[in-house]
């Protein structure tokens, strides 16, 4: 009885017109969630950025570093 429900849930979700008027009805609630999440992701595309700018900045200078340890190690 319950698998023969849900097999029938699921065969009327198939059909196309189903499909349309679900698109109708969830479109409205999808569009407000994005409206809501897209200045949260903005500013977490906004720090990933950051991060990454600043994990660069930190490996040249850790290059430059070591580069220039070993010349003063290579005079003495």
């Amino acid at each position: 009885m319950k698998e023969t429900f849900v097999q029938q849930c699921l065969d009327m979700l198939k059909r196309d017109d189903i499909k349309c008027e679900m698109k109708k009805v969830f479109s409205p609630v999808v569009d407000m969630v994005f409206v809501v999440a897209i200045p949260y992701i903005y500013i977490i595309l906004t720090l990933v950025f950051s991060v990454f700018v600043m994990i660069l900045a930190i490996l040249i200078l850790l290059i430059l570093v070591l580069r220039n340890k070993n010349e003063h190690s290579k005079i003495l």
